[in-house]
């Protein structure tokens, strides 16, 4: 129930907020990549509960030093950003193309980042907050 409220309280945040969008869009965005939903067998689910606990789905979301966007893409593997040390931007995209309004490149490199070995286990909350876990309730109301 404690995450149901913590749900929809972030989906009232952001319909305050033009910078973040509601999960059923971010889903829409999803399934515009090719062959990204499925990708390993991840679900939409998979990540929309990435997405909520690591960004809230805050498209210009950078708290930290590293990390960008509503997928919190690291600056150091995936990025440019124009000062980490030894960067290897894999994704060949500006840090800060990760910042707009426009999650398409996001999640164009999001896709990339699983072609590693890790898949989605590259980031810590996936693993501890959605791994293995019913996730119907981020996708369910919405068109997938």
């Amino acid at each position: 129930m404690a995450l149901q409220m913590l749900i929809a309280f972030s989906l009232l945040i952001g319909a305050v907020s033009s910078k973040t969008i509601d999960r059923c869009t971010f889903i829409d965005e999803l399934e515009k990549v090719p062959d990204l939903i499925g990708y390993k067998e991840y679900t939409a689910g998979d990540y929309v509960c990435l997405a909520h606990h690591i960004s809230g789905f805050d498209r210009s979301l950078h708290n930290s030093l590293t990390e960008y966007g509503i997928m919190q893409l690291n600056s150091y593997w995936w990025c440019d950003d124009g000062k980490t040390p030894g960067r290897k931007n894999l994704c060949g995209i500006k840090c800060k193309a990760l910042l707009d309004s426009n999650i398409k490149d996001d999640l164009q490199c999001f896709k990339r980042v699983l072609q590693d070995p890790n898949g989605l286990e590259a980031w810590p909350a996936w693993t501890e907050k959605c791994k293995g876990q019913d996730l119907s309730q981020y996708t369910d109301g919405c068109n997938t």
